[in-house]
Formats: C-alpha cells, sequence, structure tokens
C-alpha cells in the first residue's frame, strides 16, 4: 500500500485490478501471460476448483430480490515465493483463468506493481472498456421511440 492510500482506497483499488482480472476474456489474458514471459514460482494454497454460485437479481433493478439461478464459479489461493498472497474468483471453468487472475492480483502486492499495470491491467482494462462501448452502442441502435397521440376528443 502506498502511503499516501487509505486502508479503503487501496481495497477498492484491489477490488478494480481483480474486476478486471476476472472479466477479461480468456485469449486476451493469455496473451497476455505469454507477452509478461516467465512466471514467478509459487505455492497453492487453494488450487483451482469449480462450484456454482447463486446469482440474486431485483425485480426492475430496485425491487424485492430473488434468486435468479446459478452459475459456474472458479476459485483459487496462491503464495508468490517472495511472500504476496494472490485470490481469484472468476466466472465459468476455467482452471487457467483463475491461476492467471490469482497471479497477477499476488504480483500487483508486490515489486511488480507498475509492470503488471502498464502491461496486463490497463491493456485490458481498455479492452474490457471498448466491448461495454460497443454493446451499449449495439443497444441503443435497437432501441424504439415511442410516443403518444392526442385524439382531438381527449384534448
Amino acid at each position: 500500500m502506498n502511503a499516501d492510500q487509505t486502508p479503503n482506497s487501496a481495497q477498492q483499488e484491489r477490488a478494480r485490478w481483480m474486476s478486471i482480472l476476472a472479466k477479461a476474456p480468456v485469449p486476451e489474458l493469455a496473451a497476455s501471460v505469454r507477452k509478461f514471459g516467465e512466471l514467478p514460482s509459487y505455492l497453492w494454497l487453494r488450487k483451482p476448483e469449480t462450484g456454482l454460485a447463486m446469482v440474486r437479481a431485483r425485480t426492475g433493478g430496485s425491487g424485492s430480490q430473488f434468486n435468479l439461478g446459478e452459475m459456474s464459479v472458479t476459485r483459487c489461493a496462491l503464495r508468490l515465493a517472495t511472500g504476496e498472497t494472490g485470490v481469484a474468483y472468476v466466472a465459468g471453468r476455467d482452471q487457467h483463468h483463475a491461476e492467471w487472475a490469482a497471479i497477477f492480483d499476488a504480483l500487483m502486492q508486490g515489486e511488480h506493481r507498475s509492470v503488471v499495470e502498464e502491461n496486463i491491467i490497463k491493456p485490458l482494462e481498455l479492452l474490457l472498456q471498448q466491448k461495454r462501448e460497443q454493446l451499449q452502442a449495439e443497444a441503443q441502435a435497437t432501441r424504439v421511440e415511442f410516443m403518444t397521440m392526442v385524439r382531438g376528443e381527449d384534448a
């Protein structure tokens, strides 16, 4: 943690990069791993395991909660030889995705932070932002505007 970061802002920053790593498309994350080079050695605290998580939703986004359904989630935890601990929870069953996310989570907590931020996190964040904007543009293109006409006797 930097001297100018409060514990809460450090937690928010970690949550940001963990979210990016968890949402990153696997092909792009794999390319980032190859570009990074040799990954550090680590000890498994919890090998990747896949299970189910209940997804909850709200009616209209603000109504009462209900169980929407279950989804597959893969999680793992590891400790680098230098002592940093990395964890990951990713949607789906890809154990390599979880492993890579946990490794980069651990690296972001140590001396390799700036290298990982510049070469892994920022490019993935940009890619995710571009995909979000593309989806929004596609959704906007299908938007239908409705208008109400008032008849003469109802005016």
